[in-house]
């Protein structure tokens, strides 16, 4: 039997790890500390049995005590390292006292000074690294940076890349052509799957329905297909959007239309498969 997995989770101590993006008046729902406790009931609530935590912040500390947690909820870790130095040393200290897997890395693209990160040479030995590695790279890009990712995803064949949040799609009600159109060229690169998470993170509750997002989620399905899609539900910040158990609602009744084998591929299988889980 498949076993049920959100592929994008986030936990932080914010006296160890400070998340200073929480703004404590506009995310209050968020403005707290989430330990394996919280994922527990959280993924219990949505009848899912593991989750792959995500980091927060670009730091190598994070990723090391992130390793450390409960793997009776956690299936693994996405952590980070500095992918513009000698990555061995870094993933080796995370493995050194890890309790859950290190299944792959991410750096927060999205946010970084220089526009154009994934495209420098010194980022490049370090995808070569992880792929040397057996790891897989997070993709976590603003739409106008899918063409970066679909370049970097050719020049590193044999590495997995993972797209984050299906990319950043426009907000339901405007103009999706040129994301679906970017979309679709990096989801030809077989390498490359991709998360539906994220969607409502940025939405305030109550705002949207289901179907608001269902050409979004039909895009990602006719470009990705159910082997290269997985459910993330981008808890806690989900719970800007009305949360967990809103969104899981929203993307079964999204995929109500395939097979049964093809929902477990999304709602597990695919993560299980892609980051090598067990």
């Amino acid at each position: 039997m498949t076993v049920g997995i959100d592929a994008h989770v986030h936990l932080w101590d914010r006296a160890l790890d400070p998340q200073d993006w929480i703004d404590a008046q506009t995310m209050a729902p968020i403005a707290r500390d989430f330990g394996p406790a919280d994922l527990g009931a959280m993924l219990a609530s949505t009848g899912l049995d593991r989750g792959l935590v995500v980091q927060s912040s670009n730091s190598l500390e994070e990723s090391v005590r992130l390793a450390q947690l409960d793997p009776t909820v956690v299936a693994g870790l996405i952590g980070w390292v500095d992918l513009t130095a000698e990555a061995g040393p870094q993933l080796d200290r995370i493995r050194r006292e890890a309790t859950v897997p290190l299944v792959g890395v991410r750096h927060l693209v999205h946010i970084d000074p220089d526009p154009e990160w994934l495209l420098r040479a010194d980022v490049g030995r370090g995808l070569a690294a992880l792929e040397r590695e057996g790891l897989c790279f997070d993709l976590v890009v603003r739409e106008w940076q899918l063409p970066q990712a679909a370049l970097v995803s050719g020049r590193h064949e044999g590495l997995r890349f993972v797209l984050d949040h299906l990319g950043g799609p426009p907000p339901p009600g405007t103009d999706g052509r040129e994301w679906a159109a970017a979309l679709r060229e990096l989801a030809r690169r077989p390498n490359v799957a991709a998360k539906v998470s994220g969607l409502v993170s940025g939405l305030a509750p109550g705002s949207w329905h289901a179907e608001d997002l269902a050409d979004r989620v039909t895009t990602a399905l006719d470009a990705f297909g159910p082997d290269r899609l997985m459910y993330g539900s981008d808890w806690p910040l989900a719970e800007l959007g009305g949360g967990a158990v809103a969104w899981k609602s929203a993307v079964d009744g999204l995929l109500a239309e395939l097979s049964e084998a093809e929902r477990r591929r999304v709602l597990g299988g695919s993560a299980a498969e892609l980051y090598c889980l067990f």
